[in-house]
């Protein structure tokens, strides 16, 4: 199999089932980290003490689920989308989108209704529990809605040990082809010398 084996192709095929195993191994670590981080958020609606909310992904990674508050001061967009009511029925979440008091933006999830018409709330302070986008799920619900079901945290995927099958099973399947393909070469030259050696006869 070795005989007359493609260097430059061989590297390249190398090297490629290399990076594979190497981003492999990555998304493993990538694995345990993210399994702490939903740990830690599953534990985040326990804690008693309000934080600040964030305006930035750093801050909103590290203060997801936490309760919260904020003022505001003016709804620049209302929306309704796809929501479920604390008691499990389907229907439609109420959505603000406001200007903070000191600055910034964010949405405001208010409550929920079973059409999706919603009330014309003009803003104000709201508590609540902030969830990805990110958002406040107000809890207490605002404008006379009902409440939200809650974030949870066990909502969020932890796909890493997933792609890093996927990356494995890429270096895995590079190498057979690249084997396969110097088998036929292989053969393809045997039979070329067959031929020759028939010819000179």
């Amino acid at each position: 199999m070795t005989r007359n084996l493609p260097i430059i192709p061989t590297i390249i095929v190398v090297l490629a089932a290399l990076t594979m195993v190497a981003l492999g191994f990555w998304q493993l670590g990538r694995a345990d980290e993210k399994e702490a981080m939903l740990a830690r958020y599953a534990t985040a609606g326990d804690l008693p003490e309000s934080v600040a909310y964030p305006l930035t992904p750093e801050q909103t990674e590290q203060d997801l689920y936490r309760r919260s508050s904020i003022t505001c001061e003016r709804v620049l967009d209302r929306r309704a989308t796809a929501g479920t009511s604390e008691a499990g029925v389907k229907g439609w979440a109420q959505i603000a989108r406001c200007a903070l008091k000191g600055g910034g933006e964010t949405e405001v999830a208010l409550g929920w209704t079973r059409a999706p018409d919603g009330p014309q709330w003009t803003g104000g302070t709201v508590t609540g529990i902030i969830a990805p986008g990110p958002k406040l799920v107000a809890d207490p619900p605002r404008a006379g809605l009902i409440a939200l079901s809650p974030p949870d945290p066990a909502d969020l995927p932890n796909n890493h040990m997933a792609y890093a099958g996927q990356w494995f099973f890429f270096a895995i399947t590079a190498l057979v082809i690249y084997f396969f393909a110097l088998r036929r070469r292989r053969r393809d030259q045997d039979a070329d010398e067959l031929d020759r050696d028939d010819d000179e006869d």
